[in-house]
């Protein structure tokens, strides 16, 4: 068991364990209870009842939060020819349309948060899968980064204005961000809104029971509050 300072002791003390909080509630005391003296990550954890186990029980899509995620995405994007400008011009960090990239991506170069790739150029980014797959950054048409020529500005856009993507883990629980800190109450409850509202939507028609079981919201580095999920269930979207 992990020893905690006095810092995160005197916050966590403030927390009552056995109590389910209201979004807003959870939202505040989460901010007051970071004690990084960083710009923490605020970050939901869903416990969700499904069995991942089952190929017809997954849980994965993406949402694009309203007020981002509060930090610089660099977009890398698998294109050639004009869809390789067009990417560039769309404000893409880096473009693999020739070999030397793709071999400074296959020794290990991944200076990028979101990967986004055209259908013909899926065979190259296939190719490295040893590298793309353990961090997360393989293009995937699920999760909406395999795009065509035309829908490339799109994409870009959405994933630098604050696109995530969420997915349900072996153990069946699903962990976003949902911004830092420093964003005030009113930004942090309506991203945890759409957030929650997307993870809704996204239930598997075989799940049965409970669907989503239980909430935690927390900064990195910090206690964990419990949050309601039918009181965040039933949290109201931005206009």
């Amino acid at each position: 068991m992990p020893k905690h300072g006095k810092k995160y002791r005197a916050v966590a003390e403030k927390i009552d364990l056995a109590r389910q909080y209201e979004p807003r509630e959870a939202i505040a005391l989460a901010k007051e209870s970071s004690t990084t003296k960083f710009d923490a990550t605020v970050e939901l954890h869903i416990r969700t009842g499904v069995d991942p186990r089952h190929a017809d029980q997954q849980v994965r899509d993406v949402v694009v939060l309203p007020h981002g995620l509060g930090k610089t995405v660099r977009v890398l994007v698998f294109a050639q020819g004009e869809a390789a400008k067009l990417a560039r011009d769309a404000g893409a960090d880096a473009v693999a349309d020739d070999d030397d990239m793709i071999k400074k991506i296959q020794d290990g170069w991944t200076d990028f948060d979101v990967a986004i790739s055209t259908p013909d150029m899926m065979s190259k980014a296939g190719s490295l899968g040893r590298v793309l797959g353990p961090r997360g950054l393989m293009p995937n048409p699920k999760a909406g980064t395999v795009v065509p020529e035309n829908d490339l500005e799109r994409a870009i856009t959405e994933a630098k204005a604050g696109r995530v993507e969420f997915r349900v883990d072996k153990t069946a629980n699903i962990h976003v961000s949902v911004g830092k800190v420093s964003f005030d109450d009113d930004k942090l409850y309506d991203n945890m809104a759409v957030l929650v509202d997307a993870i809704t939507k996204a239930r598997p028609p075989a799940a049965k029971g409970t669907y989503l079981r239980r909430m935690t919201l927390t900064t990195t580095m910090g206690p964990g509050i419990k949050v309601d999920p039918v009181q965040a269930q039933s949290m109201r979207l931005p206009d």
